[in-house]
């Protein structure tokens, strides 16, 4: 063996193990820094990591792709549970709740493991929330469980397949050898300050609000396991809405939608005009200029929508 290709070898050896060290050592930084703020269910041997608050009728919120109940803790929840029992749960792969397998976790897996949880906890038929990608594992509960749904809200859901080529960056992260040393990597190496400044465009044209890039935990989603979790799961969904989607108008079920004309991360016509037209009892609020997290900056829109949605459901 040549001398420079045994240097190269020995260079390569020492930045993996190196990689692997800061992989393990800013995993478990984050974790301290942002721990887990609610309990954990076991459904069928799996964890889920929920929070409930409040007291009234059931109420499930679920978050979008590189979230956790964080999204919701910052603000929302707590002027929920004002008038609702508020049932938060991290999706598979992302916050506290483990992934169901390193690949292949479909929408129909995720939505059972949510919905068996919320059965295990008393919970017979909420009203379901779901922001963004958790619109999608919304319209899947809907359809696959409607015994177990009063109401869906939608905000700025995910609900239909899109046009357009699949996100190269992710499809590569979500493959099964190459995605795990690029999860490694990105959780080695990827800034701090990188992380903070991409959880501030997803607010765009808005700002986010004061503390919430420091509230959030997005450094959570640079752990390996949550970033081939997000991958998997974001290079998948536009199939499986393929599949789901001519079921919406089957639904019976009052579908509230709230939606930001300025969303460029989900596209209102595309996803909640198409969902409005073709569910049977579904209401479309257009929020003029407000962008992908509606959440945060319309917040009392979004809880008007879930009131409607209540009295709709005759449960308030």
């Amino acid at each position: 063996m040549r001398k420079p290709f045994r240097i190269a070898v020995a260079i390569c050896l020492c930045f993996a193990a190196v990689t692997v060290w800061r992989v393990h050592a800013r995993s478990a930084a984050f974790e301290a820094e942002f721990p887990p703020e609610g309990q954990f269910l076991s459904v069928d041997g799996h964890p889920v990591h929920y929070l409930q608050l409040g007291a009234g009728p059931d109420l499930v919120l679920i978050h979008g792709a590189s979230g956790s109940t964080r999204d919701f803790t910052f603000s929302l929840a707590d002027k929920l549970a004002k008038q609702f029992r508020v049932t938060l749960f991290d999706r598979p792969g992302l916050g506290y709740t483990p992934a169901l397998a390193p690949q292949g976790v479909t929408l129909d897996a995720q939505t059972d493991l949510l919905a068996h949880a919320a059965r295990d906890l008393g919970l017979e038929a909420p009203i379901v929330v779901g922001h963004s990608f958790g619109g999608a594992l919304l319209m899947d509960w809907a359809v696959r469980h409607p015994d177990q749904i009063a109401a869906a809200v939608s905000i700025s859901g995910a609900t239909y397949p899109w046009p357009g080529e699949l996100d190269r960056f992710n499809s590569l992260l979500s493959q099964p050898i190459l995605g795990t040393v690029m999860a490694y990597v990105l959780c080695a190496w990827v800034p701090r300050s990188y992380v903070i400044s991409e959880v501030g465009s997803v607010f765009a044209p808005q700002q986010a609000p004061a503390g919430y890039a420091d509230y959030i935990g997005a450094e959570l989603n640079l752990r390996p396991e949550s970033l081939i979790a997000n991958a998997q799961q974001r290079t998948d969904l536009r199939r499986q809405l393929r599949e789901l989607s001519p079921h919406y108008a089957e639904l019976t079920l009052p579908i509230e939608i709230v939606h930001g004309t300025a969303d460029t991360t989900v596209d209102l016509e595309i996803h909640s005009a198409a969902l409005a037209q073709n569910a049977q009892h579904a209401h479309l609020q257009r929020l003029e200029g407000i962008g992908h997290m509606p959440h945060h900056v319309a917040e009392p829109d979004v809880i008007a929508a879930i009131e409607r949605a209540a009295r709709r459901a005759g449960l308030h």
